[in-house]
């Protein structure tokens, strides 16, 4: 077999060179390295401690080289260099993503408590308006239309269509479907997502709006928006494995109360944190899910965050609470009303 030509390796060919016996196989660049050279890369050329290297290879096969160095070696690393600060072992970084994973099942299991009531309170007030049969989602007459808002809405009614067309994933959709010749909306909005949710209670009438919105302490319908658009995000991200503790969006929630009340740095007149990033979604949570619930959510994402602090020297509380978007003083958090 001839050896490849330059212009080969650029295209990412896999082959086989004549003077070598392994597959290399090279993607934009970027070489394939077995799990020792990858264990052997770490510990020559970016010089990070590893001990064990049995555990090392074992973790590298569940998780990836990727997903876990790739996502979580930024805090770990002395950026002029570009080689882990002294010290860092390989066992600080797998603490740290497993944190991150820990974190990604927390905040999913308190989401899904929201977006259940949601789901639920939705489907209720809009039926109780425009009735049950599928017609009455699925007619643009009863949502918010304006001008600007027709073509959102009909793209909402499209994928209101998708969700209950048949052949169907869902046995109890098949059988409204077939048995009824109708989906009430009731039974729809358990296969929608998140962010379908957000959409349609986006361009609800107002008053179904109001009537949602007054079941949460003390926030507008434009608050609550806000809140369910960043917990979708927030969602995705979790629901994907994606990484969580840096999280951000590009809108904005509004500026509350507990902002002012928690003392929360600004800068240039704006809030420098709670806005956009993981303390957002937590200020969130504290207006949409009861007193009892918040206080067990706060408990176990406290341990969470002394656990991992202790697992990882080289990581300052500083350090992590600037990346995750959290004032000093979080914790006093349930310690205000919930008011505007």
């Amino acid at each position: 077999m001839r050896c490849p030509q330059p212009e080969e390796l650029t295209r990412g060919l896999l082959f086989t060179c004549c003077n070598s016996t392994k597959e290399v196989l090279e993607i934009k660049g970027k070489k394939f390295y077995s799990y020792d050279e990858q264990i052997n890369k770490l510990k020559k050329e970016k010089q990070l401690i590893i001990s064990d290297v049995t555990f090392a290879k074992n973790t590298l096969q569940k998780i990836s080289y990727f997903s876990l160095i790739g996502g979580y070696k930024d805090l770990f690393k002395h950026k002029p260099s570009g080689k882990y600060l002294y010290g860092v072992t390989f066992e600080e970084i797998t603490a740290f993503y497993y944190f991150d994973e820990d974190l990604r099942t927390l905040f999913l299991k308190y989401i899904l408590h929201v977006e259940r009531q949601l789901k639920s309170m939705l489907s209720y007030f809009f039926c109780e308006k425009y009735g049950e049969q599928q017609s009455a989602y699925l007619s643009p007459t009863n949502y918010n239309q304006t001008h600007r808002n027709t073509k959102a809405i009909n793209q909402l009614i499209t994928t209101l269509n998708k969700a209950i067309s048949l052949p169907s994933n869902y046995s109890y959709i098949t059988h409204y479907a077939t048995v009824y010749n109708s989906v009430p909306l009731w039974v729809t909005i358990n296969v929608l997502t998140f962010g379908q949710i957000s959409k349609m209670y986006q361009y609800a009438t107002t008053d179904i709006r109001a009537k949602i919105s007054l079941n949460f302490a003390n926030i507008s319908e434009t608050q609550l928006h806000q809140f369910i658009r960043i917990l979708a995000s927030c969602r995705n991200v979790c629901a994907h494995s994606e990484r969580l503790y840096s999280f951000h969006v590009n809108e904005a929630i509004s500026d509350m109360l507990l902002h002012k009340k928690l003392q929360l740095p600004r800068k240039k007149e704006q809030y420098a944190v709670g806005k956009q990033d993981l303390f957002a979604v937590v200020i969130a949570l504290r207006y949409l899910i009861d007193n009892n619930e918040f206080r067990k959510f706060k408990i176990e994402l406290k341990r969470l965050i002394h656990s991992v602090l202790k697992n990882c020297p080289h990581i300052s509380q500083e350090l992590l609470f600037s990346k995750m978007g959290f004032p000093e003083n979080w914790e006093k958090i349930n310690r205000f009303k919930k008011i505007k």
